[in-house]
This record gives C-alpha cells, structure tokens and sequence, in this order.
C-alpha cells in the first residue's frame, strides 16, 4: 500500500489531474444512480435511455466546472477546507445542469433528485479527498515529532494547520485555559486542560510543546511557562504578534523559548513627542555604534528620522555590519536618511572634533565603553582610557562645539563600584556633571540601567552555550542577582529621558525587580527539556538527579552580589513611568580637571596603582574587591625581576592624537 502511495506522488501533475478528473466522473455517475434509488426504491430507471442522455449531458459541464473552480490545481495532499466552498459551488452547478438537462430532454428524473444528488455529491467528491490526503500523508507522519500546542485560538489553528503541510512536527492535542473549549475537537484534535498534560505525557511520546500565544503578555507568557518547566518538555513558540502582522514572521516559524522572552516586562509605549525631539531633522552621532546598545539606539534614531546618522565606532567588523544592517532597512522602509560611518577612537581628539564640525552634530548618545566587569579588571589601563578619557575627550569637544544634547550611556555597576569598570563609568558621570555644572550650552544628561539581555558578555549567552555542550553552566554565587531589560525598552528609555533633559541630569531607569541567576540558570536548562542539578566543584552535591549540571564557581574579581540603581538619594518621578531623576554627587570642573590630568598620565605610564589611589581619593565610594592593584601587564611586568622598573613609560598623548 505505501509502495502504491509513493508512487502516485511521482506522477505527472497531468496524469495526476486525468486520475481526479476520472475519479470525479465516476463519483458523479454513482451519486446520480444512488439518488435515484433512494427517491424511487428501485432500479428500474436504469433501463431508461433518458436518464443516461441527462447524465451524458450533465458531465462534461460539471467536470468543466470544478477544473474553473481550481479543484484540479490543488494538491490533494495539502488539500484544506478552504476547498470546500469551490467544491459546494462545484456541485450546486452539477445538480443545476442535471435538473435543466432533464426538463430540456423530459426525462424521468424527479424534481427532488438533484437536491439529494447534490447531498450526495458534495460529501462524496469531499470525502475521496480527504481521506487521500490522510493516505498520503501517513507515509511521513510516523517519521515526524509529536507536539502540543498551547493555545486553541485563531494562532494555534494556523500553526496546527502549518504544521501538517510540514514533514517536522505532528500536532496531537490542543492545551487551552478557556472551560469552553476544553473537551472540544479542534482542527480535528482534542482540547485538554493544563492539569490533563502530565497524564498525556505519560501516555504519548512528546518532543516539545509549542506555545500558540503570540498576543499574551509577557507576564502571562512568564506564568504559563513557569507552570510547563518542570515537566521536562522541550518549550516553542511563536513568534510575537508584533512580527507577525507586519510580515517578518509568521504563524510556522516557531522557536525555542528564550531567557528573553520571560525576564523582560511588557514595554510602556513610547511617547513620540520624546522619542523624535532630539532627533527628527537633526544630525545625532551615536559613539560605540557597533556595540549592543549602540546598534539598537541606532536601529530606534533611524525609525525617527534624523537628518544624518553618524555611526562613531573602534571596531570595524562591528562598524561594517551595523552600516549595512541600517542601510538595507532604509531600502526597504523607504527612508532616506544620510548614514556616515567614521572608523574612530572616542580618545582621538582631532578626529573627534574634526568629526563634530564636519556633520555639524546635534546630538550625541554616547555608549562607547568597555563594560566587562572582569575584563576590564585585568586591563584597567584600557578600561580607564576609554571609560573616562575617552568620555572626556568626546564631552569637550561637544561643549566647545556646542553640540545641542550629550546623553551619556552609564551603569548600574557605578554606583558604590567595586571594580574598576563600575569606577570608571562614575568618573565618566563626574566629566558630564562637571561639565553641565560650567553652564556649557550643551545639555549633559546621564542614564543609568543595568543588564540588557543578551548584549555581549551576558551571562544568558554563555549559559546557551554551556547547555548546548551539555554543561556544567557556571553560576558565580548561589545568591547572586542582576537586573535584566530588553535592549530595545533600553534603548527606547534612554532616547526618551534624554529628551527630558535640562542639563546635569542622572537618570535612573525603573528595572522591575532584580533576577537571581541560580534561578535563571536552572530556567534555562528547563526551557530545553532538560533536568538541572547543583554541583559541589567538579561533582555533584548528591548523586546525579539530572541532565545539565551547575557549578558554583565564586565571584570574579570586583563582582557584586547585588547591584544598585541610586548612590543614596531618594529618586523623584518624570513625565515617563519608567524613568527617575536622582541629585548625585558632583564636583566642580577646577578640583576635577586635576584628577584626570593625574589619571591620564597615570594610564599613560602604565601606573595600575596611582589609577587605584586616584580613585580612591575621587567620590566615586570606590571600595576595591582587591587591596592590591591588578592588570594583566601591570602583574606580568612586576613579576619578571630583570624587568624595568614599574611605572613603563609609553608615547605621551600627543603622540597618540
């Protein structure tokens, strides 16, 4: 029987519409013959030459009818019910044409027979297809996963439907919430309720359940997935709704459930008014523009017209990628907005300067920095040149070439820092406060925030990795937490409390509540079907109960347990829900000036310890993990004895710019 199947799939599609046009002649031939019977009971019309001349005549027109109706272009195979009205159109024409060819010809045919004819025709020619396309799909259903899909509405239709015109799942069940569905068939397959799940996970062999909820909101989202984790199943979804009505997804691109689909919150829509005021019709310069925030701050200006979009980027991989990413999304939007690429340093004075003046800027949102916490502990000469010098080579160029609004990207991390990446991003708020507070007609605003998910050196990247190498995933502390935002709400935020800005300003953006990252962690390896388990060291802490084991490896160097928003100060409210103003400590351009002359020459001479006592004398509540001063060169240098003496001297500034 399957040898016969796949046979016909390898048919000509002529031969392939000369067999249906054949099966369609007979079925309206025995519809015919069984109206009659039932209408008289007998068989004796049979021998009536009329009423086969009025079958002869009916023939042809209805064949002609469903071949314009495009029964004959569709594949059985794929075939749905929406061929179903074509095929009811199809017959009424058939039991038309029967009915006039026997009045025309006065045949023995009863005015009743053509309606029962018609009954009969339709579930007839519907039937044959039906159950062919069941045949014909049956070879590919026992190699194709089963899956359930959660959520019986208009999505999940569509995706069961999607589903089994694929050859990679086989839905079996529909999981719903609403009573009204539940013990109903739809799309022909059972509704059950949530707690019903468990039991058809015992008694069927499922590989994933597939989440039909694109229009739910993240909360809700958060609490389905939160009640499906510890069944141990593969967790998919759909696409947001978002994506879907505007094309660039649809109801089959179904994907893992992410880390970020969960912490995030439903974003606040954004207001217009701030989103375009420090942007439509203006040139605004992005530094960092190839980083994560730097490339979806550039991916939120474009959407709101600027004049000239300068792209101020180190790294020219980064650069390249983020210029045709936007250059191709102006193709297909339509816009047509100048996008200038410099290959820059934010420590370059002359270029930097020469840059403001050549675009005339406007605007500056600068997220140009190294932010790995314990990268940036090991090379803290780096950190510190770009973090701060670099801060403040690009902050004075703007004020002296009075550039309109400075929106400086901060951190978390720079409130009572315990690293040096945290110290640097608050000596760089200091340059901007420092700055706004000289009365520069340049507007210097900072925004402060903390993790964005899945910016380069999150941990839910590396997390995805250890999984997929079937572990161990590495949690610092058993206690640890962050606070997780969606890039884009980010970048959205950030646009906005510039807008807001009136100079000096420290923005605190309104985080939700912090995640703990055991937790997360252990969310993650469920969301992949697996069962997680602690180890002690290099071995569990009890005899192995799972699939992907965490290793509780100790804080890096200069890493909090928790992380904090506000130095001390009571935050006030904005015109935006999600974006607070704090009143930070600051100091005075002509006692500030002084330390970063000393910190520049200290990073200049490679001199790791004056970096550290410079921060510690600034008022930053700088409160070093380590005592001792540490960089990778500094130690490697001091550890060699026939080396030269620490400091090392390298080319002065002017040398370099």
């Amino acid at each position: 029987m399957q040898t016969f199947l796949e046979s016909l799939t390898t048919l000509s599609r002529p031969m392939k519409r000369a067999i249906q046009i054949t099966a369609d002649s007979a079925i309206i031939i025995l519809c015919l013959l069984v109206a009659m019977s039932l209408r008289l009971e007998s068989l004796a019309f049979m021998a009536e030459p009329q009423v086969w001349l009025a079958l002869l005549i009916a023939l042809p027109p209805s064949v002609l009818a469903f071949s314009q109706l495009g029964l004959y272009r569709s594949v059985v195979r794929f075939i749905t019910v929406q061929a179903l009205p074509a095929i009811a159109v199809g017959v009424l024409f058939s039991a038309v044409t029967l009915s006039a060819a026997a009045q025309l010809i006065g045949a023995p045919i009863p005015r009743s027979v053509p309606g029962i004819y018609a009954v009969l025709l339709f579930l007839g020619i519907s039937l044959v297809r039906f159950v062919m396309r069941g045949f014909l799909r049956q070879p590919g259903q026992a190699k194709r996963d089963a899956v359930v899909i959660y959520g019986a509405g208009a999505a999940g239709r569509q995706l069961c439907n999607a589903l089994n015109d694929g050859n990679e799942y086989r839905p079996v069940a529909f999981v719903d919430d609403d009573p009204a569905l539940q013990q109903s068939l739809v799309s022909g397959k059972p509704v059950i309720a949530p707690d019903q799940l468990p039991g058809l996970l015992e008694r069927t062999k499922i590989a994933a359940i597939l989440l039909a909820i694109p229009s739910a909101s993240r909360a809700r989202r958060r609490e389905i997935v939160t009640r499906l984790e510890p069944l141990g199943v593969e967790l998919k979804t759909l696409p947001g709704m978002a994506d879907i009505v505007s094309g660039a997804a649809g109801y089959s691109d179904i994907r893992r459930v992410r880390p970020e689909d969960l912490l995030g919150r439903d974003p606040v829509p954004p207001r217009a008014d701030l989103m375009g005021r420090n942007i439509t019709g203006k040139v605004v310069l992005v530094s960092g523009a190839g980083g994560s925030i730097g490339s979806e701050l550039c991916r939120q200006i474009l959407r709101h017209n600027p004049r000239t979009l300068v792209l101020m980027e180190l790294s020219e991989i980064a650069l390249y990628t983020i210029t045709t990413e936007l250059r191709g999304l102006q193709e297909r939007t339509g816009r047509s907005v100048r996008i200038e690429p410099v290959l820059c340093s934010v420590q370059n004075r002359s270029r930097v300067s020469a840059t403001l003046r050549a675009f005339g800027v406007q605007t500056i949102y600068h997220a140009a920095a190294y932010k790995h916490v314990i990268l940036v502990e090991e090379n803290t000469v780096e950190g510190v040149l770009n973090n701060v010098i670099g801060t403040r080579v690009l902050a004075q160029a703007a004020a002296e070439l009075r550039v309109e609004d400075f929106i400086l990207i901060s951190t978390d991390k720079a409130v009572r820092p315990t690293n040096v990446m945290g110290a640097s991003k608050r000596m760089a708020e200091l340059v901007c406060q420092a700055l706004a507070r000289e009365g520069s007609r340049t507007r210097f605003s900072m925004v402060r925030f903390g993790n964005v998910l899945g910016s380069s050196g999150s941990v839910i990247p590396r997390f995805k990795a250890q999984i997929q190498h079937g572990g161990p995933v590495t949690v610092t502390h058993k206690a640890v937490t962050r606070y997780f935002m969606t890039i884009p709400e980010a970048a959205q935020l950030v646009i906005q409390a510039g807008a807001m800005s009136q100079g000096g300003d420290v923005f605190v953006l309104d985080m939700g509540e912090p995640v703990r990252i055991l937790d997360l962690a252990q969310s993650m390896i469920r969301l992949h079907g697996l069962k997680p388990y602690i180890m002690d060291g290099d071995t569990p802490s009890e005899p192995a109960q799972g699939d992907i084991g965490i290793r509780i490896v100790g804080l890096g160097k200069g890493e909090k347990l928790y992380e904090e928003l506000l130095i001390g100060n009571v935050p006030k409210g904005t015109e935006h829900p999600r974006i607070m103003t704090a009143t930070e400590h600051a100091l005075p351009r002509h006692r500030l000036d002084p330390l970063l002359d000393r910190l520049q020459r200290a990073c200049h001479a490679c001199d790791v310890a004056a970096i550290q006592q410079i921060f510690l004398e600034a008022p930053l509540a700088y409160r070093p993990a380590r005592v001792e001063p540490h960089d990778l060169i500094w130690n490697a240098i001091r550890s060699q004895p026939e080396a030269a003496p620490v400091p090392l001297a390298l080319p002065k500034v002017s040398q370099l710019t």
